[in-house]
């Protein structure tokens, strides 16, 4: 009775800026980080930027199962305190992508998420694309649900 419509998914992902990519860590404790992404509605993937080296890197060449929580802000009814919202819940696998010709343009879609200032966007690209990566999440599995607190 919670859950949202594949459509409602999809306009999140479009619409949120932000989510938490989960990876298997150290010890296989769930490492979780807040990332910027992009959905792409032609492949149905998500895309992020990501640098080169980290503990993510480290993760994912060892297990390359994800999960990726994105919420929306939610909203109050009037003369209510709890907090309504979506959010929506996928797991996958990841797949590094370091083509320097797809990065540019994957990271440009994503950065219009943000700025339409195009002279930037191409300015902060090319100044890091020798230390940028691509994580390409193919989707195994994806839900969403509308919550009220309590």
């Amino acid at each position: 009775n919670k859950m949202i419509s594949m459509e409602e998914c999809i306009q999140l992902l479009k619409d949120e800026t932000r989510g938490v990519l989960s990876v298997i860590g150290d010890d296989d404790y769930p490492y979780g980080m807040p990332m910027n992404h992009w959905y792409n509605e032609v492949d149905g993937k998500i895309y992020f930027h990501s640098g080169k080296i980290g503990h993510r890197q480290d993760a994912l060449k060892k297990h390359n199962k994800v999960s990726f929580c994105v919420y929306d802000k939610g909203f109050q009814k009037e003369n209510h305190w709890e907090l309504i919202f979506k959010s929506v819940i996928i797991f996958g696998t990841i797949e590094i992508i370091d083509d320097k010709d797809k990065i540019i343009e994957i990271t440009t879609k994503l950065s219009h998420k943000f700025t339409q200032d195009d002279n930037y966007i191409q300015k902060e690209i090319h100044a890091a694309l020798s230390r940028t990566l691509l994580l390409k999440l193919n989707i195994h599995h994806i839900c969403g649900k509308s919550v009220t607190e309590s």
